[in-house]
């Protein structure tokens, strides 16, 4: 069975534009209910998120959904890394985290 990966483009709050597969943008819960419910159009605006910090969430679920599930090893030391960052991106990142309904991060 071949896999094509479907993309969506997600745009931040300052108009940057981010293509993801939709198995990375359905990490979180408000895109997914967004696009089952065709409430997206070809790019789904995220008002609250600044490119800086959408990168960061795209990152983070990159690694979670490309990870394998037996590795707990490898995400724990990930995320221990990933959130050993400036307090002001950490505060963004939870504030996103919150608003796209990403439960991992938070």
């Amino acid at each position: 069975m071949a896999s094509e990966s479907k993309m969506i483009m997600l745009r931040s709050s300052n108009n940057e534009v981010f293509e993801v597969e939709e198995a990375l943008a359905f990490e979180s819960q408000t895109i997914k209910h967004m696009i089952e419910h065709d409430c997206a159009d070809t790019v789904i605006p995220l008002p609250k998120v600044s490119s800086n910090i959408l990168a960061k969430v795209i990152e983070y679920c990159k690694k979670h959904v490309t990870s394998p599930k037996d590795d707990n090893n490898e995400l724990e030391s990930f995320d221990a890394e990933f959130v050993n960052i400036d307090k002001n991106v950490l505060f963004g990142l939870m504030s996103a985290a919150n608003y796209l309904n990403i439960k991992s991060i938070s």
